[in-house]
């Protein structure tokens, strides 16, 4: 009788943890692959046909969850959808002991978790499964893939170009900052209330990745200190993720960062973003939201092929 037994150890952890451990060359390569495909999304060849995605949304989600299932289903995959307490995950497992299983049967895992990211870092290798982070408490790095490929669609060439992100150093600011940190000559602020700002780590690591290719990532505490000429204002919601802040009057912090039509009139030509789900009345106003100059609507449509465009890659020869 033959050997039957598997067992094997733990191997390199891959997939898409966060922007800053990419070459910039990938990144700009993700978000002009999702621009090709928003304009022809039969631009493939099923690269996914015969395989199964696993999507663990352990927190809730509309964008990101609809747009990975879709993405999975357009390049050919199976999904195969967990929830938040469809996995012994909710009861205690160790991830690496989720992830041997799981790498046994998946082909690719799509994760937004409450925990860690080095969790999904432990999946990974257990699993010796490609492990896509679909946001954790430190990143979302999809979202970044997707804001870039917004404003490729809606700018062209980025050489230059100038942003203000206006609200909390949350997940999605850092991805947005490890993006634009990829765009030569960009000049990006980030402006938000004190003690809630990018993590230093984070914010270091995008100033060095922006001075190489002579662009700048800066952060401040007040908008009065912001840029004379900006392209795109840009923010999200004040408390992601079921995150609560610890101070009760944390709102009082960020109301200066609300954007008004009257912030937005300091930049007559600055186009708005917002990656949803937003809060009018709070960290935006509903006519800014809604309005002409808002490019709200197409940065959700985007999140399906930027989702494509991770998903092709993660799969692919190189991974």
């Amino acid at each position: 009788m033959g050997d039957t037994h598997i067992q094997q150890g733990p191997g390199p952890e891959h997939g898409l943890f966060s922007l800053a451990e990419l070459p910039p060359p990938l990144i700009t390569g993700l978000a002009a692959r999702a621009v090709e495909l928003f304009h022809d999304g039969t631009a493939h060849d099923r690269p996914l046909a015969g395989r199964a995605v696993g999507l663990l949304f352990a927190r809730p989600s509309t964008r990101t969850r609809t747009a990975f299932t879709v993405a999975a289903l357009r390049l050919g995959a199976a999904p195969v959808p967990y929830g938040p307490a469809d996995l012994h995950l909710a009861g205690g497992e160790p991830a690496g002991d989720t992830g041997r299983a799981l790498g046994s049967m998946l082909d690719v895992l799509v994760a937004r978790t409450p925990g860690p990211l080095d969790d999904l870092r432990d999946l990974s290798r257990q699993g010796r499964l490609p492990v896509v982070n679909a946001q954790t408490p430190e990143e979302h790095p999809s979202q970044g893939v997707s804001d870039l490929a917004t404003l490729a669609l809606s700018f062209g060439d980025l050489t230059g170009l100038r942003v203000l992100y206006a609200g909390e150093g949350n997940g999605t600011a850092v991805a947005l900052a490890h993006a634009l940190a990829t765009v030569p000559r960009a000049r990006v602020t980030f402006a938000t209330p004190a003690g809630y700002g990018l993590p230093e780590e984070d914010l270091r690591a995008a100033e060095r990745r922006a001075a190489a290719v002579g662009a700048t990532v800066g952060q401040i505490h007040d908008l009065c200190a912001a840029p004379r000429e900006v392209d795109v204002v840009c923010t999200t919601r004040w408390r992601t993720a079921a995150a609560r802040h610890a101070d009760p009057a944390w709102r009082e912090a960020f109301r200066p960062f609300h954007v008004s039509e009257g912030l937005l009139s300091r930049w007559p030509r600055a186009s708005f973003m917002h990656d949803l789900p937003a809060q009018r009345g709070d960290e935006v106003e509903g006519r800014v939201l809604d309005g002409p100059r808002s490019l709200v609507w197409t940065q959700a449509a985007m999140k399906l092929y930027a989702a494509m465009a991770v998903l092709e890659w993660v799969t692919g020869p190189g991974d």
